[in-house]
């Protein structure tokens, strides 16, 4: 088994408890990484025989979008469980989603949450 990673996917969305979060929205940055059986599908040289990481990127930026949630917790599993049936050769989805402008009063760089989720 391989991974496929995806790092700092930069999305602007609207998902957030306060009335302010949905209003105005904020960027959010995801990673993804899918372990995929590369020692098998590596050998073929062939995209339609693997997972195509383009179509992966774009299955996340549109769920990013689309989708309104209040917890950031419930939009990684969203995009974790759309991305294991979408991509049959996917084992396990790991996926960070890192959220700025968190509404709590101190200093810190971002709120980070992370879920892996096997088939």
């Amino acid at each position: 088994m391989g991974l496929v990673k995806i790092n700092n996917i930069q999305v602007y969305t609207y998902n957030g408890v306060l009335p302010e979060e949905n209003r105005l929205g904020q960027r959010l940055e995801i990673d993804v990484a899918l372990t995929v059986p590369i020692e098998r599908l590596g050998t073929k040289d062939r995209l339609n025989e693997t997972v195509n990481y383009a179509k992966v990127y774009d299955s996340i930026v549109t769920i990013a979008q689309t989708q309104q949630y209040q917890l950031i917790e419930s939009l990684a599993n969203h995009i974790s469980q759309e991305l294991l049936r979408q991509y049959q050769l996917v084992e396990v989805v790991q996926l960070r989603v890192r959220k700025y402008s968190v509404p709590i009063a101190g200093i810190f760089d971002n709120v980070e949450i992370e879920v892996q989720v096997k088939r």
